[in-house]
């Protein structure tokens, strides 16, 4: 993309050629800055110096990655236990969970597609399933804990939900009516990790979170936690040998399972270190550059803003295209445009540069900090273009 201003951040992505490619995947995939790149060869470099001796590096990197993640929740990083992807770690968190005598999982109808698809096998295998629907989202904590019971064994729910970007409010009323009738509190955090921030001290204390660094952290793939509280004696039936890595060399029982203290009871087994080395060095790069978790809440209100107001000027047919009301406030990291053809809009932008997605009929365009305003005019002149074309062809064929 030529003739623009650049926005300062830019050279620091310029292996993702952010400054010329039009980028509006921060919702999903967000560019690596290049100390990524430097601390990825670092990994594979330590392998071959150290060999089996590599795990004594890895281990310090994973504890730095705890460290970033906590953070970011205000937490200790003893509460944090990592994994390749949120998925292994809800697993091994609802095998953890007393489901012969409390069969009954509530969530809702706007969740993400892993524990969505979780959720339905093990309705399929008999468990008892309650899909509470995501809207209005200004009621969903309520209607929420309107259906615990006493079979009830956890709820989960996302803090924003990954089709529009609506930030679920009331999740502290949540969290403590599922305290007060003993339900496991899962918060998928995925798209409110570094975008919005997030408050554990407001109600939220003794809540599991779960999310990643794939979107809006730059920390790419295979860098996910499951936040524990302090507290937690839960012992996951799906268990990795990690989480007793610390009392190997003393004598076991036979008979028991042993666990590690803390987040160390959901510890997996071994895995490839290269991504911890990639977020150690993301998340120092974060730091280095000042972009708080308040910083980029203010960029992203700025852009999305800036693009939620230029498509509305555009004034589209609302039959093509609208944007999805949202009030700016309760906005997560992105916007999201109900479209009939959204799958086609997101060729025809690609056709124009501008790299987006779709789920289902939303369009769902994620600005990030190191995009400029430039880009994000050029992105919404060509949306209205490529509506209207469209508009203008589906009226020549009527």
């Amino acid at each position: 993309m030529t003739g623009h201003t650049p926005n300062p951040l830019a050279r620091h992505y310029s292996r993702f050629r952010v400054g010329e490619r039009l980028l509006l995947t921060g919702h999903s995939h967000q560019a690596w800055p290049d100390v990524g790149f430097e601390a990825q060869q670092r990994a594979w470099l330590d392998a071959a110096e150290y060999v089996d001796g590599k795990w004594e590096k890895a281990e310090v990197q994973a504890a730095r990655v705890r460290a970033g993640f906590a953070r970011l929740l205000d937490d200790r990083a003893e509460n944090i236990a990592l994994g390749q992807n949120t998925h292994e770690l809800v697993t091994r968190w609802l095998s953890a969970l007393p489901l012969r005598e409390r069969p009954r999982l509530v969530t809702t109808d706007g969740e993400f597609h892993s524990l969505r698809r979780q959720v339905d096998r093990l309705a399929e295998a008999g468990l008892e399933t309650v899909n509470v629907p995501a809207t209005p989202v200004d009621t969903l904590a309520d209607r929420l804990a309107a259906t615990l019971d006493s079979r009830t064994g956890c709820v989960m729910v996302s803090s924003v939900l990954f089709e529009t970007a609506a930030i679920v409010p009331g999740l502290d009323r949540l969290a403590a009516a599922c305290r007060r009738d003993g339900v496991p509190l899962l918060l998928d955090a995925y798209h409110q990790l570094n975008v919005v921030p997030f408050d554990l001290g407001a109600g939220l204390e003794d809540v599991f979170v779960t999310g990643g660094g794939y979107k809006y952290c730059q920390l790419g793939e295979g860098n996910c936690f499951l936040r524990v509280p302090a507290a937690c004696e839960l012992r996951p039936m799906f268990t990795g040998w990690f989480s007793e890595f610390a009392e190997l060399a003393a004598s076991r029982s036979e008979h028991e399972v042993t666990y590690g203290a803390g987040a160390a009871r959901f510890a997996g087994a071994t895995y490839d270190p290269t991504a911890h080395y990639r977020a150690d060095a993301v998340f120092r790069f974060h730091r280095d550059m000042n972009l708080t978790a308040a910083r980029l809440r203010a960029i992203s209100q700025e852009q999305t803003s800036a693009l939620a107001d230029g498509i509305e000027a555009l004034d589209l047919d609302p039959e093509m295209a609208g944007v999805i009301k949202v009030a700016a406030d309760r906005r997560a990291g992105f916007v999201a445009i109900r479209a009939a053809q959204a799958t086609s809009l997101v060729r025809g932008l690609r056709r124009h540069g501008v790299w987006a997605d779709a789920r289902g009929q939303t369009l769902r365009l994620g600005p990030a900090p190191y995009v400029s305003g430039d880009q994000l005019r050029a992105a919404t002149a060509a949306l209205g273009a490529i509506v209207r074309q469209e508009g203008a062809e589906s009226n020549r064929l009527k």
